[in-house]
């Protein structure tokens, strides 16, 4: 499969099996993770994976869906600003890099068969007590990990005319 055959499969997985992940799969998809590009490769992120399980009432205050905690894992990424590079304007990049890094996670899933849905809107509180981080960690994004049991919702793509200019 291609990588845009890829992109064109991804969608946001809203219910999963009660089946394990196999180590295997989870493995190629931190590495993925892993090999990710990021500003100067200071890689100032960290990746949280969650045994669903056994969290599930810490996991049922970070997101209140209820196919949330249906996957076997949830997938955090966290930045570490003060470890990444930071623009010359004073932007610093590491909201951006842990955002292509979970990008490689859900691409990676996708390819091995496995569902994911990216998820900016969770209690914040609610994972940084669970994670137990300190205020030098920013998370960024979550994701369910496991094989999907919801069908794609419709979902309008704008035409290249309308996102892309040539200047």
């Amino acid at each position: 499969m291609s990588i845009l055959d890829v992109m064109e499969k991804r969608y946001s997985v809203r219910g999963y099996l009660d089946k394990e992940v196999e180590d295997e799969k989870l493995n190629k998809v931190l590495r993925a993770a892993q090999v990710a590009p990021t500003g100067v490769n200071a890689q100032a992120f960290k990746i949280y994976v969650i045994e669903t399980k056994k969290h599930i009432d810490e996991l049922k205050e970070v997101g209140k869906w209820d196919w949330f905690t249906e996957a076997p894992y949830i997938i955090a990424v966290v930045s570490k600003a003060s470890d990444a590079w930071t623009r010359y304007d004073g932007k610093n990049l590491g909201d951006i890099d842990a955002t292509i890094v979970m990008d490689h996670i859900i691409l990676e899933a996708t390819e091995l068969g496995l569902g994911t849905c990216y998820i900016a809107a969770f209690n914040k509180e609610a994972l940084t007590e669970m994670l137990n981080l300190s205020d030098e960690y920013e998370p960024v994004l979550l994701t369910p990990l496991g094989y999907p049991n919801a069908e794609p919702r419709g979902t309008d793509r704008k035409s290249i005319e309308e996102l892309v200019e040539f200047i």
